[in-house]
């Protein structure tokens, strides 16, 4: 029984996360409790796909590039786990990123839903930080524009 109150805890810290995240703060200010959240949920993708939009957002993509590579690890079909780890590779100069960006972009045109939550991410990340040159540059890739 203690096991499952724990776990709704972390979902609960998790949901909390997300909504001061909904509610403008920061992106610097939620990285340690995404961090809690990963430290205690490791298996799940989402939290790993937060934390790694999170550390791109603050401007750190070594640590958003190990985020989204175990998010892409644990939901290979999560395209917004391989466009943030598409973005860090990009800012870090790394090779091999066109396989993510190939692979999301079948994904979001395959299904409706993820099309449009992801273009929302895309959106949601040019108004936190406009001139996200690495953002704009898949964004592009994906929906050819």
């Amino acid at each position: 029984m203690a096991e499952k109150s724990t776990t709704e805890t972390v979902e609960a810290l998790f949901d909390q996360g997300l909504e001061r995240y909904r509610a403008g703060e920061s992106a610097a200010s939620l990285l340690p409790t995404f961090k809690e959240v990963c430290e205690r949920m490791p298996k799940s993708s989402s939290a790993w796909t937060c934390l790694a939009w999170l550390y791109l957002l603050d401007s750190k993509p070594t640590q958003a590039q190990k985020a989204a590579q175990k998010a892409v690890k644990i939901n290979p079909q999560d395209p917004q786990a391989r466009i943030n780890l598409a973005i860090a590779m990009l800012e870090t100069a790394q090779k091999g990123l066109r396989e993510h960006v190939e692979i999301s972009s079948q994904l979001v045109m395959a299904v409706p839903e993820l099309k449009q939550e992801v273009e929302q991410n895309f959106e949601d990340g040019l108004s936190r930080r406009p001139d996200w040159k690495s953002l704009i540059r898949v964004k592009d890739w994906i929906f050819g524009d």
